[in-house]
């Protein structure tokens, strides 16, 4: 899959940008009051990573098993391209119309 980057950022997709797992492990909260119990942050944080982690995978294997078939087509459009044979002669159309 070719991306194209333009100033550090995706160009012409018109995709947001991927969050990364390594980013949501990362991420930091402002504190405020009656905040939430830091240990279930981090612990959801550590949960949608992973499922991140999954996604980014299952992506990645998706976009390699689309270019094996769009090999294997055109390997085959290829060989049948090769044993069709184009008419020997063309008939004209010799009637009024």
């Amino acid at each position: 899959m070719a991306q194209v980057y333009r100033g550090g950022q995706l160009y012409g997709t018109g995709r947001p940008a991927r969050l990364t797992p390594h980013e949501v492990r990362t991420r930091t909260f402002d504190p405020r009051r009656r905040g939430a119990d830091p240990d279930q942050v981090r612990e959801f944080q550590a949960l949608v990573a992973d499922e991140l982690t999954d996604l980014h995978q299952q992506v990645r294997m998706l976009g390699q098993e689309n270019d094996r078939i769009k090999r294997a087509l055109r390997d085959w459009q290829t060989m049948h391209a090769r044993e069709c044979r184009p008419p020997q002669e063309y008939h004209t159309n010799e009637g009024r119309w």
